[in-house]
């Protein structure tokens, strides 16, 4: 079955890790997941052509174009898929939403300038800067221009910049929407800004990632993903499908189990062996309902939590507990694959990337990620080093744009 099967169209607000498709998704998602891996080996091996695209770490997220009951110009956050969208056709609207400060210069600035784009239809993009975000500066003895939106910093040469130095705004560009209203858009991946109209005022990018041919695998390197991704299917057959089942109908648990693995990322540890794990797992949600409990000081407070503990490890059967084990090899294993084909990626880019800490240095780092597609859609999947950019998104140590040292 291939990726593109599992590809559904839906709004793009968030993107799940390719390793938590097993969690989230069901068996279908853990198929999505291994597909997905397998369709963009066989692209850095030259085989076959999929899309990518990079995914860069800008803030906020933002939405524009043409309304589509009235044709009007607008701009947005999120909130353009509430039940009552929230669009910004006017300065007052913004106002009127957001008040002041930096969000809403930013949502006037581009109020202001992207209609200079010739816009058709709706897009998303993420806010990279606006004037006054950029800086001239020296790194590791090379001097860039640079913009911090969140927790990457951006750098491109100095003399290759002159655009960005000259822009009031910068946008990346990554999805398009069709449909009649707000409540019917549908997602697809991709953005083809070679219609746009060009504007001194905007530096406009579009997220694909057209040219792999720096980051070929080499037959090494195919083999060794190829291995992690055969072991994955073998894994992925020992697995309860009920079990699965069970956690796709159980978000909450779903949630759960991410949030424990995430204690590994915020402290950049490896996750341990898969039994332990399990152990270790059970433990921390009934700790964390027991904090819970602990908390409410009627006795009928701690029994709704108490009551929310026992319907949670009621989940932890033999049967499930055996599955989960198997569950946790399986990502280890989407992870170890996912990471090889990262890192060929990383080689290729064509903006320096840094994060800054507290005592003021810059470290290199990879991008973001990437986002695999297979065809136009929403349910497109990340790929991420957590153990890097998550780690660096987490931890209090590194400075996000907004941020002062």
């Amino acid at each position: 079955m291939k990726f593109a099967e599992f590809i559904t169209e839906q709004k793009n607000t968030h993107m799940t890790h390719i390793e938590d498709k097993v969690l989230y998704g069901g068996v279908n998602g853990t198929r999505q997941a291994i597909n997905a891996l397998r369709e963009l080996r066989d692209m850095l091996a030259g085989e076959t052509k999929s899309k990518l695209s990079t995914k860069w770490d800008g803030a906020p997220a933002i939405f524009c174009g043409q309304d589509p009951t009235d044709g009007e110009f607008f701009v947005a956050k999120k909130g353009v898929f509430a039940k009552n969208p929230k669009v910004y056709k006017t300065d007052a609207d913004i106002d009127a939403d957001i008040g002041s400060g930096d969000l809403a210069t930013k949502m006037k600035l581009a109020l202001k300038h992207l209609p200079e784009l010739g816009i058709k239809g709706i897009i998303q993009g993420d806010f990279l800067f606006s004037k006054g975000d950029t800086k001239n500066e020296t790194i590791e003895g090379e001097k860039y221009t640079t913009f911090h939106p969140n927790t990457i910093i951006y750098a491109i040469p100095y003399e290759q910049a002159k655009e960005v130095r000259d822009a009031t705004i910068g946008i990346v560009w990554h999805t398009t929407y069709t449909g009649n209203t707000f409540e019917s858009l549908k997602a697809s991946y991709g953005v083809d800004i070679s219609k746009f109209k060009k504007s001194k005022n905007v530096w406009s990018q579009d997220a694909m990632l057209r040219d792999v041919s720096g980051a070929t695998l080499d037959k090494k390197e195919t083999a060794e993903v190829t291995k992690h991704l055969s072991n994955a299917g073998k894994i992925f057959n020992k697995i309860s499908g009920s079990t699965l089942r069970e956690l796709e109908r159980n978000q909450d648990l779903a949630q759960l189990i991410e949030q424990y693995n995430n204690t590994f990322v915020r402290a950049q540890s490896i996750i341990p062996n898969s039994n332990t794990h399990v152990n270790g797992l059970i433990k921390w949600v009934t700790d964390k309902f027991q904090k819970e409990m602990d908390k409410r000081k009627s006795d009928k407070g701690k029994m709704v939590q108490k009551q929310k503990l026992d319907e949670i490890l009621k989940f932890f059967s033999a049967r499930n507990k055996k599955s989960l084990v198997s569950m946790f090899d399986l990502q280890k294993s989407i992870v170890l694959a996912k990471l090889k084909l990262i890192n060929k990626l990383n080689s290729i880019s064509n903006i320096d990337a840094f994060v800054q800490t507290k005592k003021g240095y810059k470290l290199r780092t990879g991008a973001e990620g990437f986002v695999a597609i297979d065809k136009l859609g929403g349910d497109a999947v990340k790929l991420v080093d957590r153990l890097e950019f998550s780690y660096n998104n987490f931890s209090p140590d590194i400075l996000k744009g907004w941020e002062k040292p």
